[in-house]
């Protein structure tokens, strides 16, 4: 889930960037401080949004940079556990296939992949079900829910994320689209289905 929150902060701005536009400065140096970093509450930062209000700059002796009060609002990232996302698979491994969700990656393991026994073909990069033949490729699009969540650490790297696709309605588009073409296709209970 993405949000939007305001943040109040003190961006310090060097002295060889005082001629150039006070917002675009602090906007550049809060993204390089804050972007790909955790907050446990928030989440990961994703971008500064939009600055709000620039206090007037105080100079520090021994230092001659500016320090100047920001209030500013950011765009963060944070997965829920149990929350249904949607993303791509970018690798797949023997143990499972990790998929981009957004700005972070999950792991759907093997166990989690699909009711059917999975083989993992090393040469083709594919996590194959053993009697459905349904197949799991780098790039596939997927649906899957968030079953496991650590957010320890301060960047995306130190996070975990687990994710299940045995559930109705979740796996790779394609089986998820197969499935309504089934149940479509299926004669409602009482009546007959013409020949």
């Amino acid at each position: 889930m993405y949000l939007i929150s305001e943040i109040n902060d003190t961006v310090r701005i060097p002295p060889n960037r005082f001629n150039e536009p006070l917002n675009e400065v602090a906007s550049e140096i809060i993204n390089e401080t804050y972007v790909g970093k955790i907050d446990k509450k928030m989440g990961l930062m994703v971008t500064v949004k939009d600055i709000k209000e620039i206090g007037v700059g105080k100079v520090i002796m021994g230092d001659g940079a500016a320090y100047h009060e920001v209030v500013f609002t950011a765009l963060f990232f944070k997965p829920e556990l149990h929350e249904i996302v949607e993303g791509e698979v970018i690798e797949v491994t023997e143990f499972g296939a990790f998929i981009r969700i957004g700005p972070m990656d999950g792991l759907v393991h093997v166990s989690q992949v699909t009711d059917d026994y999975i083989n993992y073909d090393g040469k083709r990069g594919a996590l194959i079900g053993k009697e459905s033949k349904k197949t799991l490729e780098e790039g596939n699009r997927v649906r899957a829910r968030i079953v496991a969540l650590s957010l320890k650490g301060k960047s995306s790297k130190e996070t975990k994320i687990g994710l299940t696709m045995r559930q109705p309605n979740l796996g790779r588009v394609e089986w998820i689209e197969k499935e309504k073409e089934k149940k479509s296709k299926k004669p409602k209970k009482g009546k007959k289905e013409k020949k």
